[in-house]
């Protein structure tokens, strides 16, 4: 078992969907950010590697995810408007937001959307552009 000290050091892993173009997009504002948890303690990995299979174990599932996964040091996994509420308060307005899920409808109402947004983003955002990698010289 690992020590408090030594999960601390450990990074959070946000777990995307790296077909999707809204996810990508949500990556790279995440990415800008780089504050607070959004900083040098989040790694980002895509649903589609073998990193994402190992870190979820058992919630992971082939094919397109149905949400994003937050992995905590702990190995303790968040999913759907629950992976994004530790990386709200650096975000700009974030701490707003998070005051205003406490309440029980606001929680309902955006989890409720995130679930229709997750299952309509590659009609509504469309598929991402693969990322050309140079050849090595």
């Amino acid at each position: 078992m690992q020590s408090r000290n030594q999960l601390a050091q450990q990074p959070y892993r946000l777990v995307y969907d790296a077909e999707c173009q809204l996810c990508v997009s949500v990556k790279s504002e995440l990415e800008r950010a780089r504050t607070g948890l959004a900083g040098d303690r989040l790694q980002f990995v895509a649903y589609q590697s073998e990193e994402a299979m190992k870190a979820l174990g058992r919630d992971y599932r082939p094919g397109r995810p149905e949400t994003a996964f937050l992995v905590r040091p702990s190995g303790e996994v968040l999913q759907g408007i629950e992976a994004f509420l530790p990386l709200l308060s650096s975000l700009r307005g974030g701490k707003v937001l998070l005051w205003i899920l406490q309440w029980p409808f606001a929680g309902r109402l955006a989890e409720r959307g995130y679930r229709i947004i997750a299952r309509h983003r590659y009609r509504w955002f469309g598929k991402a552009k693969a990322v050309r990698q140079s050849p090595p010289l």
